[in-house]
């Protein structure tokens, strides 16, 4: 894909960026001008961006941050650091459209990486589609079966009411999928794993 190894960087950037934005968002109340508000999404288009960076709580931090280590680094050596830093920033602004077009009307933020985590899912299944994950970390399933497995859930998510912005997650998904997919042309040789 690249003519030289690059050590991934971004992944680690993406991660200390998070981890940076929560503890601000604990310090101050300020970090709600920097979440993604559908309602206000015209007035504040800086936070397409500056949302990606924001988490509801420890618990969401921890989980986004553990699978974007792991799925991160994964791809970024894969593609490379600057495709990597584009599907990640895309997927995740992408996401906000995504939950844009869901429900343009409203005024509960939408913040956290997801959208942008699930683009490096998407892009990394259609590259290596039967690398092996730990469902739980104890139960080994071939990538693609995991996805799968996570487009159901945010699909029928789409139709319950819950604070998951399971149209960001999806969107996020379709974008890395096509960039997988574009990719995937322009890639000598596929590891499956």
């Amino acid at each position: 894909m690249h003519s030289f190894i690059e050590k991934p960087i971004w992944t680690y950037i993406f991660i200390l960026s998070c981890v940076t934005m929560f503890i601000f968002q604990n310090l101050t109340v300020y970090w709600i001008y920097l979440a993604f508000f559908p309602s206000y999404a015209l007035e504040m288009p800086w936070s397409f961006i500056t949302s990606i960076f924001l988490h509801a709580d420890f618990e969401h931090l921890l989980f986004n941050m553990i699978a974007l280590f792991f799925f991160g680094l994964s791809l970024e050596n894969i593609v490379g650091r600057k495709l990597f830093a584009i599907i990640f920033i895309l997927s995740g602004i992408i996401g906000n459209v995504g939950y844009l077009i869901a429900d343009p009307s409203s005024s509960i933020p939408g913040i956290g990486a997801s959208g942008a985590i699930y683009g490096i899912v998407g892009t990394l299944v259609v590259l290596t589609p039967f690398r092996r994950v730990f469902l739980y970390g104890l139960l080994p399933i071939p990538l693609i079966l995991l996805v799968i497995l996570w487009a159901i859930i945010d699909f029928a998510g789409l139709f319950s009411p819950s604070t998951i912005a399971h149209s960001a997650h999806l969107a996020g998904l379709i974008v890395g999928i096509l960039f997988g997919v574009y990719l995937r042309r322009y890639l000598v040789k596929v590891e499956y794993y």
